[in-house]
């Protein structure tokens, strides 16, 4: 079903379709992405004070000093994570648990990781809330999750000085990892794609953006 085309029954119509405007004009074209967006209830990951700013295209607070990411930006990085039907994906810092959410409403196989407790476990009560099952496990996202690797995708919601090396070794074969480096001197970061193709990496820029720091020991330390 078209994204403009669901019933948001019991929920925030204009602000939904306000949200889906605002990616379009941003340059989210995968239909896929746009009907995940869409069918997320973005209102029950974020702090209740803040439920009618839901929809607006910006970071929200969330508790332990976390913020909730612009709707457009998880758009962009799960548009370029090409999530298809089936695939296991990573997601790092899952902090509220939304972007896990949009990842699962792609047709992913997600699971987490958050090295706050506190955020994991309101994490795991708003996934299972919105009727999502995705484990979050508690640990050093910059470390992964290597028992359960391969991951086909592999999603990092904050910025990091370096890639982590970890991360790349647990990717499949045609394996898609986004994540936001920090550029030495510069005061926005940037958000690179690495794709594993044909036993070579390829490398993209997909544009400046602006997160917190990725807390781990092959990252900032806490």
């Amino acid at each position: 079903m078209p994204a403009a085309d669901i019933c948001y029954t019991g929920r925030m119509h204009g602000d939904v379709i306000g949200m889906l405007n605002t990616l379009r004009r941003g340059g989210i074209r995968d239909a896929r992405v746009l009907d995940a967006m869409a069918s997320v209830p973005r209102e029950q990951f974020v702090p209740p004070g803040q439920r009618g700013e839901a929809y607006a295209d910006r970071a929200l607070a969330i508790d332990c000093g976390q913020t909730i990411s612009q709707p457009l930006m998880v758009a962009v990085v799960v548009q370029a994570l090409d999530i298809q039907a089936g695939d296991r994906v990573l997601d790092v810092g899952t902090g509220s648990g939304y972007q896990a959410a949009v990842l699962a409403a792609c047709g992913a196989e997600v699971v987490g990781i958050e090295r706050l407790t506190q955020l994991a476990e309101s994490a795991r009560q708003r996934l299972t809330a919105a009727g999502y099952d995705i484990p979050v496990h508690v640990g050093d996202g910059t470390l992964g999750l290597p028992d359960l690797a391969p991951f086909d995708a592999i999603a990092v919601a904050a910025t990091a000085p370096w890639l982590p090396p970890a991360l790349p070794r647990q990717l499949s074969e045609r394996g898609r990892l986004v994540i936001p480096l920090h550029r030495e001197g510069e005061q926005m970061d940037e958000l690179v794609r690495l794709r594993l193709l044909d036993g070579r990496w390829v490398t993209d820029n997909l544009g400046p953006c602006r997160f917190v720091p990725l807390i781990g020991g092959d990252a900032y330390l806490g």
